[in-house]
């Protein structure tokens, strides 16, 4: 199947080919009709007669039809992949390099600051990607969501992506999952992607989007109410009337936000919007091919009137009712209405004023999230206003830049003061230099990302993140403060009006720079570029296989307290040079963790020399000393990106297991991947018991079975000791995983070249 800058028809052709009997399929195994996710998960079912359906249980093996990696985690990816001995990968791949960029001065100077400094990852990245037949898009082309968006998702597809926010691609009906490196490779060698039968949760929606209201306020909303775990295990399936009112790319505003809450995944029906929005993007046959199978890309009928039948959890959102919403500080789930953001900062004590605000992200930068910001943009120009704080705007990708730029919506927003960055993710994902502020220094800022973790956007923690829609933003950026409410508030004489957006172009979009590079047809003589003396890249070497026995009385390097997300076990920023290395990645191993001990960030007691010391250097230390250790989290441990280094680092330095009141399912997938043990106390009450100098023992692995409760010991420096039990979710394939070492050890222990068509699960 040729690689080319979208989804090949054929590989269309194919899903929708047995899309029916599929569906049928599942009807009859369920006894019900179905809703779109059962639909679309039983066509790419490895084995749909006889797959296990017990939701939130059994595990499912299932074919995705492409995957997808941003250039940050795909170096990680493919060095796997390179291990694997495959000469090409088995389904449609593509690298898009939009997360090494730096914000700083504005488009083209940082472009080319880009260029120079990452210059032998892109090209490690551009030479793997020939090699194996993988479509690489080069810097400037964009988003890697937006691109996926707007060039390979189509309704009733399966991807998976290596970033957390691949959901994005569900606002055209499409399943999207954010995972790991490894789960990817597995994938790309031909294999199956393997995940629990997910639970349902129904958003209902009635009513429609108007005035200020944006498709972001409603997964604001929905975050507020299923918070940053109730998702976990789920996938959030959109549906009602309501739904037929947002465009394409704001249900994929809302999809890609889904991964705030811990969802699998989430998506809404094919509808019109949907269809308007593959033929713009130049994807009429998509569309047409679609339209024959309409029935079965939407939930069936009795899963709109009756949805307590279909879902686990039914959440009603009148969106007609819907106000605008900012969340924040620190967790996306913390949400309030704009006409509460100023006595909520005031209540708190955090800075009313504003230091900067932001527009774009992979989360919103669509033509139409821009038109809305400068509809905002032209009311304040023609008033005399200018934007009182730096207001940065990030294109989403490089067609949406050309096109915004010809119909005169970056001068819009340039004539209030706005500087505009390359089409890239930016301060998004902490690759912002500021240089107005310092260090310690707490501030506020607004912006239309989806994540707002302390450090996230600029790697300061005393930096205040909220999150708002892009037109929010703006209309914040012109008061300067927090203290304002768009909806009533006067500014120059009067109220604003409710921004006008346009939900596509009138005369079509623009090409721009054409990004993308196809592989040749045969790699077998490209060479990779990966050179010896590199700071940025290594070759792996195996982890080691499990050696048959229990892990006895192992110390505790770190007992996080509260959030510990894989930006604290692994930050991003500047340390996303070394995403391609992992031994010099793991100087940032737990450097934004809390010690549970002490309160303070990236620090403990070094188990080998009892001095207080970085975690970085007592995992080294421990590493040294051949002294095998463990980690202890808090609730929702591993929430956040998907990036696999932070389970890769602890492996890499020595960490057998991780033992937490609850995990986030990508990373706990991730542990598991790397051979780790993902342990969840059986009685929450255990992580209390946990002091800093106890041992921790792992009983009767030799024993290890699925839904079997693991025994342990808590062992105290006056030699008293404690038995406790922790469960786990490993399927008898993660235990095989375990015991090889790694998913990856496993792979490359099974006979290589038994792959399959990416077409026909």
């Amino acid at each position: 199947m040729p690689v080319a800058p979208n989804t090949p028809v054929e590989l269309i052709d194919a899903v929708y080919g047995r899309l029916p009997q599929r569906v049928a399929l599942g009807r009859r195994r369920l006894g019900r009709p179905l809703t779109l996710s059962e639909k679309i998960l039983f066509n790419h079912l490895a084995e749909p007669e006889s797959q296990p359906l017990e939701r939130g249980r059994s595990y499912s093996e299932l074919y995705p039809d492409r995957v997808a990696m941003q250039d940050a985690t795909a170096q990680m990816a493919l060095l796997q992949f390179m291990t694997a001995g495959l000469p090409t990968v088995a389904v449609p791949t593509t690298v898009h390099c939009d997360h090494l960029i730096q914000a700083r001065v504005g488009a083209e100077p940082d472009m080319t600051a880009a260029l120079e400094a990452n210059q032998e990852v892109y090209e490690f990245l551009r030479t793997v990607s020939a090699k194996y037949g993988i479509g690489f898009w080069r810097p400037g082309s964009g988003i890697i969501h937006q691109v996926v968006l707007e060039q390979y998702a189509f309704p009733g597809g399966m991807m998976i992506g290596t970033d957390s926010h691949t959901p994005n691609a569900g606002g055209l009906a499409t399943i999207a999952i954010g995972v790991g490196g490894a789960d990817a490779v597995d994938v790309m060698v031909g294999g199956t992607f393997g995940v629990r039968w997910p639970k349902l949760i129904g958003v209902h929606l009635t009513g429609s989007v108007h005035g200020w209201t944006a498709p972001k306020d409603i997964i604001l909303k929905v975050a507020e109410i299923l918070t940053v775990k109730g998702g976990t295990g789920a996938i959030v399936e959109y549906f009602g009337p309501g739904s037929e009112s947002i465009s394409a790319t704001g249900k994929a505003t809302v999809c890609n936000m889904g991964a705030e809450i811990g969802a699998t995944c989430s998506l809404f029906p094919y509808d019109e919007h949907g269809a308007l929005y593959l033929k713009a993007t130049g994807r009429e046959a998509y569309a047409d091919r679609a339209s024959r199978v309409m029935e079965d890309l939407r939930p069936d009928d009795e899963v709109e009137t009756e949805p307590e039948r279909f879902f686990d959890r039914v959440i009603e959102l009148d969106l007609s009712s819907l106000e605008p919403h900012i969340c924040g500080p620190h967790t996306p789930d913390l949400a309030r209405p704009v006409s509460r953001m100023g006595a909520d900062a005031k209540a708190n004590g955090w800075p009313v004023e504003l230091s900067n605000c932001l527009v774009g992200s992979c989360t919103n930068s669509s033509y139409e999230d821009i038109t809305r910001a400068a509809s905002v943009a032209r009311q304040a120009g023609a008033k005399g206003l200018r934007a009182k704080v730096p207001l940065l705007v990030t294109p989403g990708s490089e067609r949406v830049r050309a096109t915004i730029e010809r119909d005169g919506l970056l001068a819009d927003l340039e004539a209030i003061g706005a500087r505009v960055l390359a089409n890239a993710c930016g301060p998004c994902i902490g690759q912002w230099k500021r240089d107005d502020i310092a260090e310690g220094e707490v501030n506020s800022i607004l912006n239309s990302y989806n994540r707002n973790f302390p450090k996230r956007n600029d790697g300061n923690a005393s930096t205040l993140s909220f999150i708002g829609s892009p037109e929010i933003v703006v209309a914040y950026a012109l008061a300067g403060t927090l203290d304002f409410n768009p909806l009533t508030d006067v500014m120059g004489g009067s109220p604003l009006e409710p921004p006008v957006g346009e939900e596509l172009p009138d005369r079509g979009f623009e090409a721009g720079e054409a990004g993308f590079v196809a592989p040749p047809e045969s790699g077998a003589s490209v060479e990779v570029v990966i050179r010896p003396d590199s700071e940025r890249l290594q070759r792996l070497e195996p982890f080691p296989d499990w050696d048959g026995r229990d892990f006895e009385e192992v110390p505790v390097l770190l007992k996080a307290n509260g959030k510990c997300t894989t930006d604290h076990i692994s930050a991003a920023g500047p340390w996303l040079r070394y995403r391609g290395h992992l031994e010099n990645i793991c100087g940032n191993l737990f450097l934004g963790a809390v010690n549970a001990f002490t309160g303070k960030a990236g620090e403990g007691r070094c188990v080998v020399h009892g001095a207080s010391e970085p975690f970085p250097e007592v995992a080294r230390h421990c590493r040294q000393a051949g002294q095998p250790w463990a980690a202890v989290g808090d609730e929702n441990y591993g929430e956040g990106s998907s990036r696999e280094h932070a389970a890769m680092e602890p492996r890499f330095m020595g960490a057998v297991g991780i033992l937490a009141r609850s995990f986030a399912r990508i990373h706990e997938t991730n542990l598991k991947k790397q051979g780790m043990l993902a342990l969840t106390f059986s009685d929450p009450g255990t992580y209390d018991l946990v002091e800093e100098q106890d041992r921790i023992s792992i009983l009767g692995l030799a024993k290890l079975a699925p839904d079997q409760p693991v025994a342990c010991r808590l062992h105290k420096p006056d030699g008293s000791s404690s038995e406790f039990t922790c469960t786990h979710t490993m399927s008898p394939e993660h235990i095989e995983w375990f015991k090889a070492g790694s998913a990856l050890n496993l792979i490359r222990a099974r006979q290589r070249g038994e792959g399959r068509s990416p077409s026909s699960p």
